[in-house]
């Protein structure tokens, strides 16, 4: 790991980041930067994790009602039957120990499954927020670099309208100071025939 990476994984220990596919302000920072397929692959991925994430809780959630459900009948079967039920009864309750035993294993699957799920939904978020800092920081340097060149072509033509606009001022006064000798010089009747001649 290079010391760079070292120290930037160590300045983000202990910070909690926000599941960055749930976060609204996340989606709104690709309306600027454009996301990749590195992006767009973590971002897949943290769903899917997210998903079964909590399609397992609610399907825990079901089982254990269900569970409940099943030791409630037995309970109450037993209590009616004095503990000695006769034979439907022992086949119900017998397929009720069978249901609690087929969900007690499914949901032992099921914790073991989610014991596992946070760190690896906390690590697909890791590299999702870096790759959307790398992609971010790009757009970022690109635009920057942009904004220095129009930097740089807003000064340069600064300098040349200061140019230009000393030309015109200077091209005004040598015209305003010809019209005035060929006023002195030729009349204002002359001069207004040879303005209305050269549309002035």
């Amino acid at each position: 790991m290079a010391k760079s990476e070292k120290a930037f994984k160590n300045a983000l220990l202990g910070k909690k980041l926000p599941i960055l596919t749930l976060d609204n302000k996340w989606h709104r920072l690709f309306t600027q930067a454009e996301q990749n397929s590195e992006i767009n692959r973590l971002a897949e991925k943290l769903n899917e994790l997210l998903m079964r994430q909590g399609k397992l809780n609610t399907e825990s959630k079901e089982l254990r009602a269900i569970k409940k459900k099943l030791l409630d009948e037995i309970v109450n079967s037993q209590a009616d039957m004095n503990g000695n039920p006769d034979k439907k009864t022992q086949k119900k309750l017998d397929e009720n120990k069978r249901l609690i035993d087929e969900a007690n294993d499914k949901l032992e699957a099921y914790m073991d499954e989610l014991k596992f799920l946070p760190g690896e939904i906390d690590k697909v978020n890791y590299d999702l927020m870096l790759a959307t800092m790398d992609a971010c920081y790009d757009y970022l340097t690109d635009n920057a670099k942009e904004v220095k060149d129009i930097d740089a072509w807003i000064s340069a033509m600064r300098i040349e309208l200061k140019k230009n606009i000393i030309k015109k001022q200077a091209k005004e006064a040598k015209n305003k100071e010809m019209y005035s000798y060929m006023h002195d010089i030729f009349g204002a009747s002359v001069i207004e025939l040879f303005d209305m001649k050269y549309d002035m």
